[in-house]
């Protein structure tokens, strides 16, 4: 059995995340601001954490077997409205967040059984698709797929380094964008397979690239997208 690391696990995918891994691990420590809809207790330790922050991180397990960072921002504004603030945000929360819980659990994260350890990170569709109104995520963003590149090469074979590149998933984060039946049945149309993500699409995937099955996959950013980045419907 195995100890995971979840940062943004108390509400959204990092919270659904935490659901899928928690019956078949030692221990999920779930690193976020607040509860949220987190029920910590047995299996599930909620440590109180803002990654931004300057404060001193909680302390870790004496190994970890995987390890998923979900904060991240919806930011979707026109270059012309965006402020160097928004980009410093973004930077911060996306991809210097990241960096911070790397540094943190990277010398814990130990594989059993001849595995590799395993890190989950999130990216966005736009990166690869160069969307309107996305210029500050995007550009945080595209700063994380060429971390989880550069990693993915230093620390094989010892840990595998991966991410999510998503669409609109349903989350609180996106609550504005969804927020009556037109605006989700417009949103729904753009996608092939006419439908937004969900939470428990996300999740799937990460527990999938946290687990052996997915032993031989690294470096890898991975669109959960509906078929928008490749197909033509």
């Amino acid at each position: 059995m195995s100890n995971y690391l979840v940062a943004g696990g108390s509400r959204g995918i990092g919270l659904e995340l935490v659901g899928l891994l928690a019956p078949s691990a030692s221990q999920v420590d779930v690193w976020s601001r607040s509860v949220d809809g987190l029920e910590p207790g047995g299996r599930v330790r909620h440590l109180v954490c803002d990654i931004t922050a300057p404060d001193p991180l909680p302390e870790l397990p004496e190994s970890i077997q995987g390890a998923a960072y979900c904060p991240g921002t919806v930011n979707l504004k026109s270059f012309r409205a965006l402020s160097e603030d928004d980009f410093r945000r973004d930077w911060e929360i996306n991809l210097l967040g990241a960096v911070r819980f790397l540094k943190a659990c990277g010398p814990k994260l130990k594989g059993e059984d001849g595995d590799p350890a395993s890190v989950v990170l999130f990216s966005t569709v736009a990166v690869g698709q160069g969307m309107p109104m996305h210029a500050s995520v995007a550009a945080a963003k595209g700063a994380v797929e060429g971390l989880v590149r550069s990693l993915a090469a230093e620390w094989a074979p010892r840990i595998r380094v991966n991410a999510i590149a998503p669409a609109l998933v349903d989350t609180p984060l996106v609550d504005r964008m969804l927020s009556t039946p037109e605006k989700r049945e417009a949103m729904a149309a753009r996608y092939p397979l006419k439908r937004v993500g969900t939470a428990a699409d996300a999740a799937a995937l990460a527990r999938f690239l946290l687990s052996p099955e997915s032993g031989w996959i690294t470096g890898q950013v991975l669109g959960l997208d509906g078929g928008m980045s490749t197909l033509r419907a």
